[in-house]
């Protein structure tokens, strides 16, 4: 029998009213949604880390949040370990809050510049696990920062005083600390310098084999998610438009809209070009999508049937789903689109990667 996954969303959406005003027509002030997520379905499966890429203002922070109930969903539906927790509310959620745990982008503003090291560690068994004193949370706490390669003695420092790299560490343990099943990490290394970014994604390969963690990762980068996901979802416009496993997606892209985002993945030996796919206009705005395909009014390979529905995920292959009518087009891989006639077909990890990855054992800020 087939294990249920451990997270599974059905049609979920996430619509912001905007402000009305008086001059607006009816049918404006009626219908004047932001639809940042408007109907996703997605399954993680325990122990899977499901990449999540797309442009700015596609959509991917706010499914993160509704999908952790920061942010509760318009409609649809949220199940986790086989219980819906979509109508709950924070006194129901408390138990959920231990098991699902979050790392959040800015390892500046997330943490709390007047608390140490030791307190921002402490402050989730204090709300989790009541039955621990200040010394046994301060023993965890320790234990947390050592996981993620920061010493002990550290406890008692302020936020201040590390580099953004050992903030982001300090984040990723506060996250661990309650030892959770889930963590969704919203573009965890996009404010951090390359040479420091491979160090992170390193450190995160390593705790997930070590805790068994199940995480969605969110970011913008498809270099990054290369290296760490287990899968891939493509997201635009608030919809998922592709989702394979890692090596399907980049040996076989079938989205234009992936397309163009692997063209610009860096190339890691000198003097290899790839051809530059470099979509017109900006993203559509969420408030009124195009009709049809959302895609449409930017894709190199529109027709005019693109504009009548909205095409719906359906499957194309193993574990392979696309959004998209045209299944006729051969659209280039990054792992074979060489210009360069000297340059010889490279393995995903050295193709989705600008830099080169430290070996874990030598990680450290």
């Amino acid at each position: 029998m087939k294990e249920r996954p451990l997270i599974d969303v059905v049609g979920l959406k996430k619509h912001f009213p905007v402000r009305k005003t008086f001059l607006a027509s009816r049918r404006d002030r009626d219908d004047n949604l932001v639809r940042a997520v408007d109907g996703v379905d997605l399954s993680i499966a325990r122990g899977e880390v499901l990449g999540l890429v797309g442009e700015s203002g596609s959509g991917k922070s706010t499914l993160g949040r509704s999908l952790m109930m920061l942010d509760p969903p318009t409609d649809g539906h949220i199940v986790f370990d086989n219980t819906e927790i979509t109508p709950f509310n924070d006194r129901q959620l408390k138990p959920y809050r231990k098991r699902m745990q979050m790392i959040f982008q800015d390892p500046y503003g997330s943490l709390n510049p007047r608390m140490s090291v030791g307190e921002i560690l402490a402050m989730p068994l204090r709300f989790h696990n009541p039955e621990l004193d200040a010394a046994g949370r301060r023993e965890k706490a320790g234990q947390a920062l050592e996981t993620v390669g920061l010493a002990a003695q550290y406890l008692d420092r302020y936020p201040h005083e590390f580099s953004g790299g050992q903030r982001q560490r300090i984040g990723i343990a506060r996250a661990l600390t309650l030892e959770p099943e889930f963590i969704m990490a919203d573009e965890p290394v996009s404010a951090l310098d390359v040479s420091v970014q491979a160090q992170v994604l390193n450190l995160f390969a390593r705790i997930r084999r070590q805790m068994s963690l199940t995480m969605l990762f969110v970011t913008h980068d498809l270099a990054v998610v290369g290296h760490i996901a287990d899968r891939v979802a493509v997201m635009y416009l608030g919809r998922i438009v592709e989702i394979a496993p890692t090596r399907e997606l980049f040996s076989n892209p079938r989205h234009p809209y992936t397309e163009a985002l692997m063209s610009a993945i860096p190339m890691p030996e000198p003097g290899q070009r790839r051809q530059r796919i470099v979509l017109q206009g900006d993203i559509p705005s969420p408030i009124s999508p195009p009709s049809g395909c959302a895609f449409r009014t930017r894709c190199p390979y529109v027709l005019p049937a693109c504009a009548q529905d909205r095409p719906l995920l359906r499957e194309v292959g193993v574990a392979h789903g696309v959004a998209c009518i045209r299944d006729d087009l051969e659209l280039v891989s990054p792992l074979t689109d060489h210009a360069s006639p000297s340059a010889s077909t490279t393995s995903l990890a050295s193709t989705t990667s600008a830099y080169s990855l430290p070996s874990i054992a030598n990680v450290r800020s």
